[in-house]
């Protein structure tokens, strides 16, 4: 839902590079899961530590949110229309979250005072619904739910057209959505993270469009935000290695113009593009399994 901002030097990947982050404790057994992640640390391959490892308990939970996560997004899906306000969409995904027993996770995470992110036209993300704020006919917006149930996460985000856009607008969200569908297609078992980033960065500069840099996807399930960081914009080969269990969103933001964002001084959370052209996002909430990611939530 709100994304990580990133800043990391490369140093730092160097330092996490060669520190051994999977350890197997005294007198447990060796796994074969365990002896492929100890072979590529030993390589000096960046792994996760073992408790970002999901259980299958704990996927089951994430599962379990996730259905409510796609419930108030079909919702809005179904409701969204010219004329409404972006507080009209806060209040029936407020509304579905806690009627289906869960929370809302945006609504005070960190003062942010809504239960929903509904990121309209140039906005970025981080959007904050407002009564003032109508939908007119053209406009595309992304709507980010992020929900609490039983105490686990699940993140979500679509794109909606309202009425008829223009046919720019209407092929930056399908490409954004086609760069999300990449970058999953590119995460393997044992794979990096660096090949999300590097599918979605050649898709996005193919089409003529550029990939926000400055946030990011991320791990989730028992936090809103956890370990790792899901680069968007990257070459190929460098990052976390992926192991089954991993739980984690990838939610490329692809801008129409140039890839830099401001942060609106007014409220200190909406993203906007810095030459106040379209931006597009979806994000899904994936596990990452022995043959390849499952999609949990979108």
């Amino acid at each position: 839902m709100i994304v990580v901002f990133f800043v990391i030097l490369r140093s730092e990947m160097r330092c996490r590079k060669i520190k051994e982050r999977w350890i197997v404790p005294n007198g447990h057994p060796i796994s074969s899961l365990d002896r492929r992640a100890l072979e590529l640390q030993a390589q000096g391959y960046l792994l996760p530590t073992r408790d970002m490892i999901k259980t299958p308990e704990q996927i089951g939970g994430i599962r379990r949110s996730s259905k409510v996560t796609i419930g108030a997004l079909d919702l809005v899906q179904r409701e969204i229309r010219a004329g409404m306000s972006t507080e009209d969409i806060n209040k029936l995904v407020h509304e579905y979250t806690i009627s289906h027993g869960a929370i809302p996770a945006p609504l005070n995470y960190d003062g942010y005072p809504k239960s929903v992110c509904t990121s309209l036209n140039e906005v970025v993300c981080h959007g904050i619904p407002s009564e003032e704020e109508v939908l007119m006919d053209g406009d595309i917006i992304n709507v980010d739910v992020t929900s609490i149930l039983d105490g686990y996460y699940s993140d979500a985000s679509r794109m909606f057209i309202i009425g008829k856009t223009t046919p720019q607008n209407e092929r930056l969200v399908c490409v954004a959505k086609e760069c999300l569908l990449a970058g999953a297609a590119a995460a393997q078992p044992f794979g990096q993270l660096g090949d999300i980033a590097s599918a979605i960065t050649t898709l996005a500069h193919h089409n003529g469009f550029s990939v926000v840099r400055d946030y990011c996807g991320h791990g989730v399930g028992l936090e809103f935000h956890e370990e790792p960081d899901v680069y968007h914009y990257g070459r190929r080969g460098g990052g976390m290695v992926l192991i089954p269990g991993m739980v984690f969103t990838i939610e490329p933001m692809i801008n129409l113009g140039s890839w830099e964002v401001f942060i609106d001084e007014d409220d200190g959370w909406t993203v906007v593009t810095e030459d106040e052209l379209p931006s597009a996002q979806w994000e899904h909430t994936f596990v990452m399994t022995e043959n390849g990611l499952e999609i949990l939530a979108y």
